[in-house]
């Protein structure tokens, strides 16, 4: 059997994929595992044991179509769901099943504050796509594999944190989803010990005007490394501190303490830090009470009520305690 999975896009949905390629590849015989995504994010499956072959989305859609259909499949199991997507399996006309994005309950704990949505990790939501196949979850967690030359030396870091430091990863994909400066700048002022930032070249700024503040003992790897290069960083972490972000799924797929802290999401949407083996390890950090969260079930440019309570009233010691290794 060859099964084509899909999942275009981004970081942490894409390593959220990684328990069905490897249930999918463990339990059912004989099975071809092949994987559809974005160029920008191919190197998060080209290098797992659990696929066959990874089919890149560049610059035309058409011709990523005709390469599926050359290829031919018996199963397609879309991880996506949306038009992209749809087009795919209407092409290859092969039996299909889409796991359920919940969009209706989201959109009711968005607007009306009413929650229905089932406390259900998408874990477990992507693992019902491949369920009439027989598979099942294993609750061996998330992976992400790098290879020997993708990872980072840590003799290439500062001698002050080649013993070990906190990973910040200060991106995320909307300003709602992240703490503003000062907060960061706060943050790294009550953690203990050797700092790195993750983020990309976008978080430039934010890391440069941190570093500053903090000093020596915070190392800039802000748009220093590609994709597996930062993630080399979070593995080689004691712990980490991250948003709602794909950093916080990569950290899980290490299987690092994790303190993720949200603002205008909620881990109600489950996409929490899935960490089945150890989940003491992922710590969810949010303020309770505010009934203007969730805001959006992705994000804004800015708080649409003007306070950014979500954001502004974390509480920055007890954030940096719980990172403690």
């Amino acid at each position: 059997m060859k099964v084509l999975v899909i999942r275009f896009s981004s970081i942490g949905d894409i390593v959220l994929t990684s328990p069905v390629l490897r249930c999918l590849k463990q339990q059912v015989k004989d099975v071809k595992v092949h994987f559809a995504t974005k160029e920008a994010f191919a190197d998060l499956v080209r290098h797992s044991p659990h696929v066959d072959r990874v089919h890149v989305l560049q610059d035309h859609f058409g011709d990523l179509v005709r390469e599926l259909k050359e290829d031919g499949f018996d199963r397609v199991v879309d991880l996506h769901h949306n038009l992209r997507s749809a087009r795919i399996k209407w092409a290859l006309g092969v039996p299909a099943t889409s796991f359920p994005k919940l969009n209706i309950e989201k959109w009711s704990l968005v607007n009306l504050k009413i929650d229905r949505l089932p406390r259900v990790h998408i874990v477990d939501r992507y693992l019902s796509t491949v369920a009439g196949l027989g598979v099942k979850n294993d609750h061996q967690g998330l992976e992400l594999f790098i290879p020997q030359d993708r990872e980072v030396d840590m003799r290439s870091l500062p001698p002050s944190h080649q013993q070990g430091y906190t990973a910040v990863a200060i991106g995320g994909a909307h300003a709602t989803k992240r703490l503003p400066l000062h907060k960061l700048i706060a943050l790294a002022q009550a953690i203990e010990g050797p700092i790195v930032l993750i983020g990309g070249d976008v978080d430039k700024p934010t890391a440069a005007a941190i570093q500053t503040e903090i000093g020596g003992r915070c190392y800039d790897a802000a748009g220093r490394y590609d994709l597996l290069g930062s993630a080399s960083l979070i593995r080689q972490a004691n712990s980490v501190i991250a948003h709602d972000s794909g950093a916080m799924h990569l950290a899980a797929a290490f299987q690092k303490k994790v303190v993720s802290i949200w603002g205008n999401t909620v881990p109600a949407f489950g996409m929490g830090p899935y960490i089945p083996q150890h989940p003491e390890r992922a710590v969810i950090a949010e303020v309770p009470g505010l009934k203007c969260r969730p805001c959006s079930k992705i994000g804004f440019a800015k708080c649409p009520q003007g306070h950014f309570h979500c954001m502004e009233k974390q509480d920055l010691p007890t954030i940096a305690r719980a990172a403690q290794p």
